[in-house]
Formats: C-alpha cells, structure tokens, sequence
C-alpha cells in the first residue's frame, strides 16, 4: 500500500480502498473498512511515537484539539462542549451515571433500539429507582404524526427527565424527528440524549439549532475511523448540571501543570473543568484519534448533504429491484425519515442469514440485523454497483429456492 496516498476522495469510487476484499462493501452500518488514508494516517502517528517517545505527546494534544473542531462541524457545535471517548456506549453510561436522578423520574426509550442505547439507562433506572419506558416505532417516518403523539402523551403523563433515541434506527434505518423530539422535550421539561452512530457522517445533523442535550457517535461505522473512538456532545447548559462522578486526574484545571512548574505545584483540589471534557480523565487513544481524523476527511471534503443524496440515489435503484424479487422494504415512506440504511424483509422460504452468507461468497458484504437484511453503501460505492447487487441478489434467491425444493 502506498505510504502516502494521492488518490482524492470522489463520491462512488473505491480509489483509497486499495486493500478492500469485496467485490460490493455494503456494510458501512456495521464497520466501515479504514480507507488508505486512514493506515498511512496510523502508520505515521506511530512512527512518531517510535522515533520520538513522550516528545510526541505535544503533537497528538494538538491533533485531539483540531480532531475536536472538525467533529463538532459535522453536528453543528463547538469544540469546547465535545469530549473525547472510547465508544459510543461510554458516552451513554457517562450521562446515564452523572445526571443528578430523582426516585421515580421516567426515561422514555424505543422498542426496538440498539442495547448500547437501553442498558445503561436500565441500569439507572435500577440504581435511582426510575421508571424505564419503551414507545413503539410505528407511526415514526410515514407521515401520520402517530409517533409524536404518542411521545407528547408520554411526556404529558409527567415526570420525564430524559428521552433517549437513535437519530436513525440501526435495524430498519428510520431516520427519528430529531428536532421535533427536542421541541417537545422542552415543552415538558424534558432533556434529549441522542446516540448518532448511524448518522454522523452520512445524515445531515445541527445538534445545537436541533436543541439536543446529549449526543454521542462512535468512530467506526459512518466516520470510518477505527473502533475504540467516539466523541459525546453536552449542550452548555447541561454540563453544570452533571455531577462529575466519572472525573480522573485529568478532568481538572490546570491538570498537568505539576509535571512542568517545578516543585510543589501537586495539588488534589483543583476545580474539575465545567465543560464536556472533564469526562476525559485519563489518558486518550491517540492513533485512534488520528485514524478518525482521516476518516472524517473525505466526508468533510465532500459534505454530507452530498454523500446523503448520493446514498439516497444507490437506494432508489436497489429498493425497486428488491421489491420485485419479492422483498419487503423497510424504508421509511417519508423522504425527511430516509437514511443511510436500506433494510429489507426476505421472501417467504428465504432467511436473511441465509441470503447474506450467500451475498458474501458471492462479493457482497451486507448484515442481518434481528433477521433483516441490511445494506448501508457510502461514499466509495458507485451508484452503478446497485444493478450488480440485484443480478447477484435475483440468483442467490434462485439458487437457494432451489436448494429448498431439493431437500423438501
């Protein structure tokens, strides 16, 4: 692989995948594969910490600041309310143990979201004595508004302290109404923590003109970083409000300056940071940081809205065809609630783990999230790879109905 890639991010081309096995990647929901700017990125970041040991450290502080500055541009904030994290499900257990809980508040969560974003709210619920409460998905993404009323009369039964959602639903790729979430949240007094891991990077986000409180999105499926990186999001007014339980040696002011002043400097009481980084107290994965720098590049380079439309054009192909072969889609019907999924039913007889095996051997790596099969394509897949996906798909089906009549 070349050190030092010259390729330039282009929508639909895999130029920077130069290593990528398959055929057709169409699983960017569950792990995006690094680009080559992403290793040659690592490969760099290590040869620093080779050649130069704890005089590198300087560089990689710097790196984490500018990291900070261009995450925050992809959901509208500012750098100073975003804090480093090892994954998204540490961001939740951040919030879920620092908010100041009373006994017998209720969390209102949805059936159906990814455990990352219902366990630590369940385990709160059993340490405060709070009241957990999971709404349906329907009537979410098809025009109706059933959704939203059904929330609003959750919220006006009274003491909600949090609503926590998915900005996209990692099964079936509804987009949720973040903003209107967020109204309501506040007409009732509510807060909004929103985990954005299958959104951040290919759906078009504005945590802070959306008014959400918390959100939080790990590096390795859309941002196409590595795993072990995320970042959470505080709104400025919720940071006070926090108890700092989850804060190391690091979260202080002036954390480090009895390592550089001389004697006498080390001292246990200084004021822990008001602000979303108190949550970084120990030491940060600094490759991981640098890879998501390099993730991040090419969607910053092409702009979301961008890569959200082009997405949306390999779906409009891949969804009809599918639909004909006998699948049912999941898309939503409203094009606000589409995302970067597109997750399908299978024909009767057929299993999607069955179907996606298939696919594999075939070149075509998709998931089968609770028994849907789900393709989520990115900026390096051509809008053309959609046709190849449906030959393969029409005889994968073939083959394998074929199996069926055989051994029946």
């Amino acid at each position: 692989m070349d050190p030092h890639p010259t390729a330039l991010p282009a929508l639909g081309s895999r130029a920077l995948f130069p290593s990528l096995a398959a055929g057709i990647y169409l699983n960017h929901a569950g792990i995006s594969p690094p680009s080559a700017l992403v290793a040659a990125a690592v490969q760099d970041a290590l040869g620093a910490w080779a050649e130069l040991g704890s005089g590198a450290f300087p560089r990689f502080m710097l790196q984490r600041d500018r990291l900070k500055e261009q995450l925050s541009g992809l959901i509208g904030a500012t750098a100073r309310d975003l804090a480093l994290r090892p994954n998204t499900t540490q961001g939740v257990i951040d919030v879920a143990v620092s908010l100041q809980w009373r006994p017998g508040e209720r969390v209102l969560t949805f059936a159906g979201e990814f455990p990352a974003n219902v366990t630590p709210w369940q385990q709160a619920a059993a340490a405060h004595n709070l009241r957990l409460e999971r709404l349906p998905l329907d009537g979410f993404g098809d025009g109706s508004g059933v959704g939203l009323s059904r929330v609003e009369d959750a919220l006006r039964g009274g003491g909600v302290r949090l609503i926590a959602v998915s900005a996209v639903q990692f099964r079936s790729g509804l987009r949720m109404p973040i903003a209107e979430l967020s109204a309501l949240a506040r007409r009732y007094d509510a807060e909004l923590f929103v985990d954005a891991i299958q959104a951040a990077g290919v759906v078009p986000l504005d945590g802070v003109a959306e008014q959400v409180d918390y959100l939080t999105c790990g590096s390795h499926k859309w941002l196409m970083g590595t795993d072990g990186n995320a970042f959470l999001y505080i709104a400025p007014s919720r940071v006070r409000t926090l108890r700092p339980l989850l804060a190391g040696w690091l979260s202080h002011e002036q954390a480090t300056s009895f390592l550089f002043e001389g004697p006498d400097a080390l001292r246990y009481d200084r004021p822990v940071r008001a602000q979303a980084d108190f949550l970084e107290g120990g030491a940060q994965d600094s490759l991981g940081c640098v890879a998501l720098e390099a993730g991040i590049a090419p969607i910053l380079e092409l702009g979301v809205p961008n890569i959200y439309a082009h997405v949306q054009a390999y779906h409009d192909v891949l969804e009809p065809g599918l639909q004909a072969l006998g699948f049912t889609s999941l898309r939503p019907a409203q094009h606000d609630a589409r995302s970067g999924i597109l997750s399908v039913l299978p024909p009767p007889g057929l299993t999607a783990a069955a179907l996606c095996s298939s696919l594999g051997a075939w070149g075509v790596v998709c998931a089968t999230p609770d028994g849907a099969l789900r393709f989520a394509p990115h900026w390096p897949n051509a809008i053309a790879e959609a046709a190849t996906v449906l030959g393969v798909v029409e005889e994968v089906v073939r083959v394998l109905r074929h199996k069926g009549e055989h051994v029946h």
